[in-house]
């Protein structure tokens, strides 16, 4: 485990801890190398007195899987040295752009390429979903935390060929473990308490060329979004509230038909009855998705309201369900089946 010190590395261990089929070997960060791990993690309690080593190719290289957590920019060389045959699941956002355009557009450091990207219940055009890529794959690339929530609720729609292209609209709230664990006076509890605020605003958010590349895949044509994300004052969590232009002539009925079609089989994902709303506290600490589905006819718009733990469905829970399928392990294997509340 790379990148053991934070937030989603942190929470792999506790997936991990859990999974019947996994023994935790070396865990590595950078700056907190030669600390005992229960001094940043206190929770995870069986793995207190580890010491991180420094996160080097020596030490990750005689793993079966070695799970990475770091800084965008950081997995490729890394990766590029361990053998062929180890199983490498990347939480960053190196591997996960197919073009090399949109991550030089998005990010500073030189392109890496791209690996199968790790969202099994992506749904895709003809019926195809992505987990038919993840089985027995040695390199797969974690979607980050926002465009899980953000394509799992609109893909369903595109897939089937509802919804329109252009128009898509995205604001989405975070918790800030989504911002990292590095001491920043804009997350100090003081600032953030009592109040929510937008960042990234005018589509200068990373996470936009992502979304576009799932949304694009899932229709079949390229999909444009308009996406602002929002703090909130939480730790973890996040609501996106999504919206599309509903082709002319679509059957009303059939909009919310599609969405129970696309996931009725899918373990980790849920379309709620109508009525009922997803909320953050409802998926803290599990690795589901909540989905509400609406039709604004007035506007000819659809409304999908998506509810998922930014660290565990949103990061930790996927990287341990792609690890799951590479092993050809059954894919709920480890993954908290349940929330936590109150």
């Amino acid at each position: 485990m790379a990148g053991a010190s934070g937030y989603a590395g942190g929470e792999i261990l506790r997936l991990l801890l859990a999974h019947p089929q996994f023994d935790i070997g070396a865990v590595t960060a950078a700056s907190s190398a030669g600390e005992r791990l229960g001094g940043v993690h206190p929770h995870l309690v069986p793995l207190a007195d580890r010491v991180l080593e420094p996160t080097t190719v020596e030490t990750l290289a005689g793993h079966d899987v070695v799970f990475l957590a770091l800084p965008h920019g950081h997995s490729g060389a890394l990766a590029a040295q361990l053998p062929d045959d180890v199983v490498v699941i990347d939480c960053g956002a190196d591997f996960r752009l197919e073009s090399e355009a949109a991550w030089t557009a998005f990010y500073d450091t030189a392109y890496a390429g791209s690996w199968p990207y790790g969202l099994p219940e992506l749904p895709g055009p003809a019926g195809s979903v992505q987990r038919e890529r993840l089985s027995g794959a040695t390199r797969i690339a974690v979607p980050g935390c926002y465009p899980t929530g953000i394509s799992l609720a609109l893909a369903p729609g595109f897939a089937a060929g509802l919804l329109e292209a252009r128009d898509v609209v995205v604001v989405a709230a975070s918790g800030t473990s989504g911002a990292g664990k590095s001491l920043k006076p804009h997350l100090l509890g003081s600032e953030v308490m009592g109040s929510m605020s937008p960042y990234g605003v005018g589509g200068g958010h990373r996470h936009t060329p992502e979304i576009e590349q799932n949304l694009s895949r899932a229709a079949g044509e390229p999909v444009t979004v308009s996406f602002t994300p929002t703090l909130a004052p939480m730790p973890r969590g996040i609501l996106a509230t999504c919206t599309a232009r509903l082709r002319e002539g679509t059957d009303l009925s059939s909009v919310r038909a599609a969405w129970e079609a696309a996931y009725a089989d899918e373990p980790f994902v849920h379309v709620l009855p109508e009525g009922s709303w997803p909320a953050t506290a409802s998926v803290v600490g599990s690795n589901h998705v909540q989905l509400q589905v609406a039709v604004d006819e007035r506007l000819g718009r659809v409304v999908v309201v998506s509810a998922i733990d930014n660290l565990t469905k949103g990061t930790a829970g996927a990287a341990v369900q792609c690890a799951n399928l590479a092993l050809g392990l059954e894919e709920t294997l480890g993954l908290p089946n349940a929330g936590v509340a109150p």
